[in-house]
């Protein structure tokens, strides 16, 4: 129920901090998928993937493992989320092999931080009958217009998630509209200390037991992104171990 990663996977960089010093660009996601259980892909945010490309990228990975997808500009920059019913089909069609295969995460709307709130237009998106193949869809708003109760209830109404993000510039409230899910992005500038990832495991663990949880650090020069998810990861694994473990003392006849 807890899915950590990165928001991509493609970082020369991340050698050998991250990816062994020889690994080849073609297998990085394949030595990713080992370490990690989920990514973000930002390349959808500019051309959607051919066939082939999903293909590959399925072939690649573990069963569990799951995608995250950012929507095209076209939708939430260009249109402003106005009259896209068409793109959305395009952008969910070009999706399907990951979604029936089951390895379908958050699909993630991200809007400029100077689209101010709408609630209207929110609204008539979420309505949208081309949206329902999106399964879990989360928004990240970036104008603080969009903080407040009308934009959770419509979310609420629509089973949509508010994107928790925190970077240097905005921070999201902890706002939970989604039943069944949650979704982060983490992109303080200088990444996380070991205590930040500490109580992001803590957090997270907890909030796993009743939802999904999807988090994703952001990706630098430096393999700070990845090492963050898997530290955060062990943690939180580590610590629900030591949990059942205590309870099964617990349960044993004196």
């Amino acid at each position: 129920m807890l899915f950590a990663g990165t928001s991509g996977w493609a970082y020369p960089s991340w050698k050998p901090g991250f990816y062994p010093h020889k690994w080849p660009a073609k297998r990085f996601l394949e030595h990713y998928s080992t370490r990690l259980n989920s990514v973000e892909v930002n390349y959808t945010f500019r051309t959607l993937p051919t066939p082939e490309q999903v293909a590959v990228w399925m072939a690649a990975v573990p069963p569990g493992f799951r995608f995250s997808f950012k929507a095209p500009e076209g939708i939430t920059h260009r249109k402003r989320l106005r009259e896209c019913g068409e793109a959305v089909a395009q952008f969910l069609a070009s999706l399907e092999p990951v979604r029936s295969a089951g390895a379908l995460g958050c699909v993630l709307f991200q809007l400029p931080p100077n689209f101010k709130a709408d609630h209207a237009r929110l609204e008539a998106f979420l309505s949208l009958p081309e949206l329902k193949p999106a399964q879990r869809v989360a928004f990240e708003f970036r104008h603080e217009s969009w903080f407040c109760r009308d934009t959770w209830s419509l979310l609420r109404a629509h089973n949509a998630a508010v994107c928790i993000a925190e970077s240097e510039a905005l921070v999201t409230p902890e706002m939970h509209t989604a039943r069944h899910f949650a979704c982060y992005r983490l992109r303080m500038p200088g990444g996380y200390d070991t205590a930040a990832i500490a109580e992001h495991a803590a957090r997270f663990r907890h909030l796993s037991a009743r939802r999904e949880v999807f988090v994703y650090y952001k990706h630098e020069d430096e393999p700070t992104g990845p090492l963050a998810a898997e530290a955060m990861l062990v943690a939180a694994a580590t610590a629900l171990l030591a949990g059942s473990q205590s309870d099964m003392a617990l349960a044993e006849p004196a």
